[in-house]
C-alpha cells in the first residue's frame, strides 16, 4: 500500500480516476481486466527532484517527450520539477501550458530562488537592495499562489551562491505562509558539507517551514564517511522540532555543468564576462588554481578521468569522453594542472554537461537507509540516444528495487516503496497519492519484484528499465502489457489541491 505495510493478495478495482475497491473482486464487471498474479500492484512512484521541464538537449523535457517513457518504465507517475533553485516563471503560465498539452505523467513544481534572483538582479555578486528583496518576495508569493510546492535553492550555483543565508530565510518565510517547503541543493557537498547541512537546517528552522537536503551526497574522497555526521545532524534537528528530510539518487557519480569546477566569483554576469576573465592572464591563473583544487579535492575526485562529458552541443565528438581521454587525444600530459587548463578551454567554447565520479558507495547506502530519505532521480526526460547522460534518467527507481532491495538486501521491499510513494506524497502534500487504498487517486504501477532492474549504465545509458508491466495514471493505462499506450492523462499539480 506504500505505507510500509506487508503486501497481501487481493484484486484492485479502478473506477474513473480512483481506486474503487481492494479485495475479492472476482464477481465484479470491468471494461479492462488483467491477471497480475505474482506481480506487485503498488502506488505509482513520485519523483520529487526532476528536471523533466528542462529545455537542454540532454534533458529535453516533458513538452518535447510528453509520453515520458523513461519514467513510465520505472513505474513513475508523478514528478516535481523546479529543483536546485531553477524553475519556470511565472509558475501559473507554465502549469497552464502543461494543462493545454498534458503528458503521460503528473507534474508539479517548486519555485526556484536562483530564477527569482536572476529575474530581479541578474547574476550579480552582491546583496539585494531593500527594493530588490521586496521584488523577490513578490515573485515567490505569486508563485506560491499559482500552486508552487515551495522554494527550491541551488546555493552551489550562481546567482544563489552570492546570496547570504538571511536572504534565503526571508524568501522561505513567504513560502511558509502558504504551507510550502524548502528544498536545497546545498551550498557545498564536499569539504564544507557539514556547514551546508547546518545552513539548510537553519533555513527551515528560521523560515518556519519543512526543509529538505536534496540529492544528498558526500563529494570527494577527503570527506567520504561524513554522511554519518550529516545524518546525525538531521536527527538532532528533528529531535528539537525542525522538520528535516532527505532525497537521494542511488549512484556514486553526479551530473551537472562543467562550471561546477569554477569558482563562483568567476561566473558573475554572462558567458561573455567569463570568457573575458579567462583571457586576462592574471585572472585566468586565479581561476586555474581554483579548478585544480576542485579537481583534486572536490568534484574531480583527484583524477581527470573522473570528469566525463555527457553532452557538448558544440562538439558532439566529445560526448562520452573524460578529461584524461581528451588530453591524450590532443597530445597533452594527463595531469590535474593540464586538465584544469583543458576545462577552461572547453568552457570558452561553450562548456558541457558533465558526469563527475567522486562519491563513495558507503555513503550512498547509509543515506538510503535513513528513515527520512526518499528516492528521487535528479534526472529528466532525455532524447533517446542523444549524448551520454547520467543513467539515473532511466534507472533510479528500478535500481533501488533491483540492486538495493533484491540483490543487496539493504532495504525491505515495502520500505523502499514507502520511500518512493507515501513519504514523498506526505512531504509534498499530494493528497490521495502515494498510497493504495479505496478512494486514492488511481496512479498505479504493476511490476515484477523478482526481475525489476535498471539496464542503463554510464557507458550505455540509453536503456529502459525492465520489470514494470503496467502503469496507470488517473485510472488510465499509460503502459499496458509492457507497451506505451500513448494516453496522456497527466495532471498539473498545485500545492493544496
Amino acid at each position: 500500500d506504500g505505507l510500509g505495510s506487508p503486501g497481501r493478495v487481493a484484486d484492485v478495482g479502478i473506477l474513473g480516476d480512483r481506486v474503487a475497491a481492494i479485495g475479492d473482486l472476482s464477481g465484479a464487471r470491468a471494461g479492462l481486466r488483467r491477471d497480475v498474479t505474482g506481480l506487485a500492484v503498488v502506488p505509482g512512484f513520485i519523483d520529487v527532484h526532476s528536471h523533466a521541464a528542462a529545455a537542454t538537449p540532454e534533458a529535453s523535457g516533458i513538452f518535447r517527450h510528453p509520453l515520458a517513457e523513461n519514467y513510465l518504465r520505472q513505474g513513475v507517475t508523478t514528478v516535481i520539477g523546479g529543483p536546485d533553485g531553477s524553475s519556470a516563471l511565472p509558475v501559473g503560465e507554465f502549469l497552464a501550458r502543461f494543462e493545454a498539452t498534458p503528458a503521460a505523467i503528473n507534474f508539479g513544481t517548486m519555485v526556484g530562488h536562483n530564477t527569482v534572483r536572476r529575474a530581479v538582479m541578474g547574476n550579480a555578486d552582491r546583496a539585494p537592495t531593500p527594493a530588490e528583496l521586496d521584488s523577490m518576495r513578490a515573485l515567490v508569493d505569486r508563485a506560491m499562489r499559482d500552486g508552487a510546492f515551495g522554494l527550491s535553492t541551488g546555493l552551489k550555483y550562481v546567482p544563489g551562491a552570492y546570496a547570504a543565508t538571511d536572504e534565503v530565510v526571508d524568501l522561505a518565510r513567504v513560502a511558509a505562509r502558504y504551507g510550502g517547503l524548502h528544498k536545497s541543493h546545498m551550498r557545498d557537498e564536499g569539504l564544507e558539507i557539514l556547514a551546508s547541512v547546518d545552513e539548510t537546517i537553519r533555513i527551515g528552522e528560521d523560515g518556519g517551514l519543512p526543509t529538505q537536503l536534496t540529492h544528498h551526497k558526500v563529494i570527494g574522497k577527503y570527506m567520504w564517511g561524513q554522511s554519518a555526521e550529516t545524518l546525525r545532524r538531521v536527527d538532532a534537528a528533528r529531535a528539537r522540532g525542525v522538520d528535516v528530510s532527505i532525497d537521494q539518487y542511488p549512484y556514486t557519480a553526479s551530473s551537472t555543468s562543467l562550471t561546477i569546477l569554477f569558482p563562483a566569483w568567476s561566473l558573475e554576469g554572462t558567458q561573455d564576462d567569463l570568457v573575458a576573465r579567462l583571457r586576462d592572464p592574471a585572472t585566468r591563473a586565479r581561476i586555474h588554481r581554483a579548478i585544480v583544487f576542485n579537481l583534486e579535492r572536490d568534484r574531480g575526485g583527484g583524477d581527470p578521468a573522473n570528469v566525463a562529458v555527457a553532452y557538448a552541443a558544440w562538439d558532439t565528438t566529445l560526448n562520452g569522453l573524460n578529461l584524461a581521454q581528451i588530453l591524450e587525444r590532443r597530445g597533452r600530459p594527463v595531469t590535474v594542472a593540464h586538465a584544469a587548463e583543458l576545462a577552461m578551454d572547453l568552457q570558452e567554447q561553450g562548456g558541457f554537461q558533465g558526469i563527475f565520479f567522486a562519491m563513495d558507495e558507503g555513503d550512498v547506502e547509509r543515506i538510503m537507509q535513513h528513515p527520512m530519505t526518499m528516492i528521487a532521480s535528479d534526472g529528466g526526460i532525455p532524447t533517446f540516444g542523444r549524448g551520454v547522460p547520467h543513467p539515473r534518467n532511466y534507472g533510479t527507481f528500478a535500481r533501488v528495487l533491483g540492486r538495493y532491495v533484491r540483490q543487496r538486501r539493504l532495504l525491505a521491499f515495502e520500505d523502499a516503496l514507502r520511500k518512493m510513494t507515501s513519504l514523498p506524497a506526505q512531504r509534498f502534500g499530494l493528497a490521495g497519492r502515494g498510497v493504495l487504498r479505496p478512494g486514492a487517486v488511481a496512479d498505479l504501477a504493476v511490476l515484477d519484484a523478482a526481475t525489476i532492474l535498471d539496464r542503463a549504465t554510464f557507458a550505455d545509458p540509453h536503456q529502459y528499465a525492465e520489470g514494470v508491466v503496467h502503469v496507470f495514471v488517473g485510472g488510465q493505462a499509460v503502459l499496458l502489457d509492457g507497451l506505451v499506450t500513448g494516453a496522456r492523462p497527466g495532471r498539473a499539480l498545485r500545492r493544496g489541491e
